[in-house]
């Protein structure tokens, strides 16, 4: 029968024999570095050594304040929107708002939490933190000064702070910033759209004058492209106008031209042109401003009311064929030709 042969093990004697070598190996190091160093180097001397030999991390930690300074931080609005997309079903608090005017119910995160996601193959961690207010001792006078809350122990507090946190792999930075980061901003922004509540708004003049403002109201007309009484085709023609022009905003910049699209609606009334209008308005979320030439009194209030107008919103221009008979401008008698 083979014998199978084993290193021979150590006894315990060389075991201990060789311990207690190193440890007076490391006592006399240590000996020798109090009596070369003074005390008020050491701590410079360790630090040094713990940073040399410390194990670089091979993660990345990307921080959104919910605050920039004393404005908030678009980028944490996102991520905490998209966030709130991926919660986890085994949350057991959830924090739920709404106001009077919204429509939807907002779930959003009661207390810290950690969430895992993907994107092209990487792993990244998404944590939100939320610090609740912390009494203070000292830092305040009689009058409770002292950069917080003041209590009436004298104390103060520390505001509630939130931020998020995303981690990743460093190798994968460039592809997170440019890539990643980006389409989270476009899901906030879709999730924003959904919730839009489209406003009609009336332009007007003070009594002709040069100023302006602007009365609005929220527009529930019915009327979508599903149920639009209109030719499939034509239908489908301006659906896809729509969705082109919503695509090209960044070619119309780029050849030096304002990004607008526009449509001549004609008709007798009772057609369908204000209903189309209400379509393109749901379809898109723009708001709606409703101006009357007629009642405009000067290019000056003209231009006033043109540059009341928010981004992204659908201007209708009223009886544009009927403009012969704005009030005089120009010198010139009502009903006579401008020259437009």
């Amino acid at each position: 029968m083979a014998s199978r042969t084993f290193p021979e093990m150590p006894t315990p004697s060389s075991l201990l024999s060789a311990y207690a070598s190193m440890s007076t190996s490391i006592m006399l190091f240590r000996t020798m570095f109090d009596q070369l160093f003074p005390r008020h180097l050491r701590r410079y001397v360790v630090d040094a050594v713990r940073f040399y030999w410390k194990p670089k991390s091979s993660k990345l930690t990307l921080v959104f304040e919910e605050k920039d300074g004393m404005t908030s931080n678009h980028m944490f609005d996102a991520a905490e929107a998209y966030l709130c997309t991926r919660i986890n079903p085994d949350s057991d608090r959830l924090r739920i708002t709404k106001s009077v005017k919204e429509k939807h119910i907002n779930i959003k995160f009661a207390e810290s939490e950690e969430l895992a996601d993907s994107f092209e193959g990487i792993s990244l961690t998404w944590k939100y933190v939320r610090q609740q207010p912390q009494q203070r001792s000292g830092g305040g006078d009689d009058f409770g000064h002292g950069g917080g809350k003041s209590s009436s122990s004298g104390g103060s507090f520390t505001p509630e702070r939130k931020y998020i946190e995303l981690k990743f792999d460093k190798k994968h930075k460039e592809v997170i910033i440019s890539d990643y980061l980006p389409s989270v901003i476009r899901k906030f922004q879709e999730l924003e759209n959904q919730k839009k509540v489209v406003k009609l708004h009336n332009l007007q003049s003070y009594g002709g004058g040069p100023g302006g403002y602007r009365e609005s109201v929220n527009l529930d007309h019915p009327s979508t492209f599903d149920t639009l009484a209109m030719d499939p085709e034509m239908k489908q023609a301006i659906i896809d106008d729509l969705d082109l022009f919503l695509t090209r905003r960044d070619f119309y910049k780029r050849v030096g031209k304002a990004w607008k699209r526009g449509y001549l609606l004609y008709g007798p009334p009772g057609t369908g042109k204000s209903s189309l209008i209400a379509a393109i308005a749901n379809y898109l979320k723009f708001d709606i401003y409703d101006l009357q030439l007629m009642n405009v009194g000067s290019d000056s209030s003209l231009k006033k009311l043109m540059l009341r107008t928010s981004n992204r919103s659908i201007l209708v221009i009223e009886d544009i064929d009927c403009s012969i008979q704005l009030p005089d401008r120009k010198g010139t008698a009502p009903g006579q030709n401008l020259g437009w």
